[in-house]
């Protein structure tokens, strides 16, 4: 079975136009990478776990934020690697500044036999949606193509 993750699209309302906040993953492969390389806030959650709860958690983790309100059900996504990720949407508003991520550990250099944490999310920013279709992963894209619909963007 595919693996699955749950996140979320927190968006927001700013000088009357809408952005999304989205981050950055952390770690030496991402570290130069930009375009098409950011991603909603999200993790793999277990068979049998709510899947909306699985998303909350994960966007507070890896963010310090814990987001809350009426959230909206974005069609589901598999991603090239095959993983398949539902997400929600909600309004709501943080200062990117003062985001705190949770930490992976990974060996790095390669093969050297040293362990090195870093945080799963670098940095996040908030992008009106002409921004976020370009930053984040292709696959991803259609979720900031939903939320334009029901928001009628």
């Amino acid at each position: 079975m595919a693996k699955q993750s749950a996140g979320i699209l927190l968006y927001r309302r700013r000088g009357g136009e809408l952005e999304v906040f989205l981050g950055h993953p952390g770690g030496p492969f991402w570290a130069k990478k930009d375009l098409g390389s950011w991603s909603v806030p999200k993790g793999e959650y277990e068979e049998g776990e709510e899947p909306l709860h699985a998303a909350i958690r994960e966007f507070e983790e890896e963010t310090g934020y814990r987001p809350a309100g009426d959230f909206i059900p974005l069609t589901t996504i598999r991603q090239k690697g095959h993983k398949v990720v539902r997400c929600w949407a909600v309004e709501g508003d943080m200062d990117p500044a003062a985001m705190i991520s949770n930490l992976f550990e990974m060996e790095w250099p390669p093969r050297s036999g040293k362990m090195k944490s870093f945080p799963e999310i670098d940095r996040g920013g908030w992008f009106t949606l002409a921004e976020a279709r370009e930053k984040i992963l292709e696959r991803q894209r259609s979720f900031i193509d939903e939320l334009a619909e029901i928001t009628d963007e």
